[in-house]
């Protein structure tokens, strides 16, 4: 008799583990394991055994996620902030490439950056859009991984605004699979890979672009400092800016608003790129900030409005770099 509790038992769980596996969404899963538990406090037992953090259950709305690979079982922490922020270290594996991942799914994410730990990378791991790219900003990578629907500002532009500073290899994970996805991806990305995907295929993307990022790198040989007709000199490293062999005092969105617009002649930008891109911010009626900026930068600058030597205003649009270099 004892035996055969004890197997019914055994079924009953494999019957709660096997609902969990193919349940749609958190909430079918939840309502399966409460048809098949014997209490309520047996359903939350049960969820907090497929978890690895504590999980703080409100009536019937609890939060599970499943990964979208079959082998990995990944969950949420619940009760807390949505979104956080984890910085990792190598696990003791002595390496340089440092890789920013920015994946909304925590899911998805934990099973990305465990296995890039365990190559030995070092991941700094965000999950919206404006934090990976504030990341972006506070650290050097080597190769940016970024999801294509993302909080706060999407993939694709998050991409853009990268791009505008740096060169860096970046690499797109998406659940768009259709021909013409893929193509639009890879305007701003270097490479795209659709979900789900094989972790294999992910590592050997990675280390093919950081390779060639390597290459790039040593064979690279920019100037310090560029200088433009009219006097002007713009030294990247120190983040200083000379008229005439005068040091301009430029504050910090100053600086940043001319290294964005000299870096990418010619290109028109909005005043809501510059403000997202500058200030690090979704854009909510805050464009007078950045016109008063380049006001005050022209200034400093000796720039004329209606003769400009290095900002142009694009009426109707934004504003655009025109200085010539020497």
């Amino acid at each position: 008799m004892c035996a055969f509790l004890f197997l019914f038992e055994k079924m009953r769980e494999w019957r709660i583990d096997r609902a969990t596996q193919m349940m749609n969404s958190p909430a079918e899963m939840t309502d399966r394991i409460a048809e098949m538990a014997n209490s309520p406090a047996e359903v939350t037992d049960r969820i907090v055994e497929m978890t690895d953090s504590p999980v703080k259950v409100h009536g019937q709305i609890v939060h599970a996620r499943k990964s979208i690979y079959g082998k990995y079982k990944e969950s949420v922490k619940f009760g807390e902030k949505p979104f956080s922020h984890s910085k990792v270290s190598t696990g003791g594996k002595q390496m340089t490439e440092k890789l920013l991942l920015i994946e909304d799914d925590t899911a998805i994410g934990r099973i990305v950056k465990d296995t890039l730990v365990q190559e030995g990378y070092l991941v700094t791991w965000a999950t919206t859009g404006l934090e990976g790219l504030a990341d972006f900003h506070a650290d050097t990578f080597d190769l940016v991984l970024v999801d294509w629907m993302l909080p706060e500002m999407d993939g694709l532009t998050v991409c853009q605004n990268i791009r505008w500073d740096s060169d860096v290899p970046i690499l797109m994970m998406s659940a768009r699979k259709e021909e013409a996805d893929k193509v639009e991806g890879l305007q701003g990305a270097d490479d795209y890979i659709a979900k789900p995907f094989s972790l294999e295929e992910l590592k050997a993307r990675v280390a093919s672009h950081l390779r060639r990022w390597k290459r790039y790198n040593k064979k690279e040989d920019s100037e310090d400092i560029t200088a433009f007709v009219y006097g002007l000199a713009i030294d990247w490293q120190r983040e200083t800016a000379n008229l005439e062999n005068t040091e301009i005092a430029l504050t910090q969105k100053e600086f940043a608003l001319l290294k964005l617009l000299a870096k990418n002649p010619s290109q028109t930008f909005t005043k809501e790129e510059l403000y997202q891109h500058i200030w690090q911010q979704a854009s909510v009626d805050e464009t007078h900030t950045v016109t008063v900026h380049i006001k005050a930068l022209r200034e400093k600058l000796k720039d004329p409005v209606k003769t400009p030597h290095y900002i142009q205003t694009v009426w109707g649009k934004g504003y655009r770099f025109t200085g010539e270099p020497l």
